[in-house]
């Protein structure tokens, strides 16, 4: 018999591919990476739990009890050993949760990027009021 834990974190990772599709994507770009969910993409290399998100690493997490700060060192560890570009960020629910509500955790520093590019798409910032990238 499998892992009920491990069956509702792929479920999860599924859910979460088609919300980006549906919701933000508008159309089928997002996937759930083959073996995800704790196997391995690659010899000893994690990948991200989604494929198809620019920019964005995400690490999913289906669980009731997160330790964020974990969650995120795993993903920062698997862009290191993947050589991978984007942003490491955590999506997390709990049981029983709505898929729109879970949460995103990130670094202060990546969210600061994103949200003053946010800003400066609905002109709400002068480009040069903007956050520098280091």
């Amino acid at each position: 018999m499998g892992n009920p834990q491990k069956a509702k974190g792929d479920a999860y990772e599924r859910d979460l591919a088609k919300y980006f599709n549906e919701r933000i994507y508008k159309e089928e770009r997002c996937s759930r990476a083959p073996l995800s969910g704790g196997g391995r993409i690659g010899i000893g290399v994690g990948g991200a739990d989604l494929l198809g998100t620019p920019e964005i690493f995400i690490e999913a997490k289906r669980v009731e009890r997160l330790n964020f700060r974990d969650a995120m060192a795993q993903a920062e560890r698997n862009i290191i050993q993947t050589h991978a570009p984007e942003v490491p960020v955590v999506i997390t629910r709990r049981s029983r949760e709505l898929i729109e509500d879970s949460l995103v955790v990130m670094r202060l520093k990546d969210w600061e990027l994103m949200y003053g590019a946010y800003l400066k798409a609905t002109a709400h910032m002068r480009d040069d009021a903007l956050p520098k990238q280091d």
